[in-house]
């Protein structure tokens, strides 16, 4: 039981860095995209080192002492290409409008900490119908924009189940290498996070609510993970409830491909975007460092 709640405990902590990015929206001057970059970058490093170089391999441990060395490796490899699959599919199902990992340029940010200041061209068309206060100008008018924001968050939420996913389990088998994840995913969500508040903000045109929409859409993440353990111990499980190695072996396949999916697919790209030069690829070696010590100190 406790190493669940360690497990979920990290979960949340990851999850809830979508909140921390949507209050630096909301009370930050200027955004750092360097940093931001930087961080992005250094959150791809961690997440394609460790499942390269651990969490891969840890899949084909457990399903070698089960199905021997050749079946073994093939189900390992399937496996990873699975879990790349799934994340694409889920992918598909967020329209590029919503994305939570779009760059917002600094006019379109300026708003959410400073409500003076005029909404830029490159808003969406609807929050034009926001009055100065913040309200917007008829109950049918609002009911809209509600069911658009509602929309964004779901899709989001629906985006970070797998992230959830990866980081309960890994920090389930091994806490240490969890705990790596966590804050990796974590990093991750910070730039989402501000991302989350810009679309809800201007469908709202209520601070309040676009920050809370934010802290949800991250808690999707240990919501999620939770109702996959419990599904995956109550249909795969042991006569005791305890998921058998090669099962745990197919599942840590398929986190390794979601991770790096995700690295690939979304943290690299919005590192470049908010960065300049090699920034990315600074943060990108050194997560990869970082990760690559901590896993020799822990042996």
């Amino acid at each position: 039981m406790n190493s669940v709640l360690i497990a979920l405990g990290l979960t949340v902590f990851a999850g809830l860095a979508t909140g921390i990015g949507s209050a630096i929206a909301f009370t930050a001057q200027r955004t750092n995209y360097r940093f931001l970059s930087v961080a992005t970058g250094f959150s791809a490093g961690v997440m394609l080192y460790v499942s390269f170089v651990e969490i891969f391999f840890k899949g084909v441990e457990s399903l070698v002492v089960r199905y021997g060395d050749y079946w073994g490796h093939w189900i390992n490899t399937a496996s990873f290409f699975g879990g790349m699959l799934l994340i694409g599919l889920i992918d598909n199902f967020i329209p590029s409008a919503e994305n939570p990992h779009e760059v917002h340029p600094e006019e379109e940010t300026k708003p959410l900490h400073d409500p003076s200041a005029p909404i830029p061209d490159t808003a969406p068309a609807e929050c034009f119908a926001r009055q100065s206060e913040g309200k917007l100008d008829d109950g049918a008018h609002h009911q809209k924009l509600m069911r658009m924001g509602l929309f964004t968050a779901l899709a989001i939420g629906i985006h970070n189940f797998p992230e959830g996913l990866a980081t309960f389990l890994a920090a389930l088998q091994d806490p240490s290498l969890g705990v790596a994840i966590a804050i990796a995913i974590a990093l991750h969500n910070i730039p989402e996070g501000i991302s989350v508040s810009v679309p809800i903000y201007y469908a709202t045109g209520n601070r309040r609510k676009a920050f809370s929409y934010s802290v949800l859409s991250g808690l999707a993440e240990p919501i999620g993970a939770i109702i996959a353990y419990f599904a995956i111990r109550l249909f795969l499980g042991a006569d005791t409830g305890v998921i058998p190695p090669q099962v745990m072996g197919i599942l840590f396949g398929g986190v390794a491909g979601i991770m790096v999916y995700i690295s690939l697919d979304e943290l690299l790209p919005t590192s470049r975007a908010y960065g300049k030069g090699h920034d990315s690829l600074y943060g990108l070696v050194a997560g990869m460092v970082v990760m690559a010590v901590s896993l020799l100190l822990m042996k």
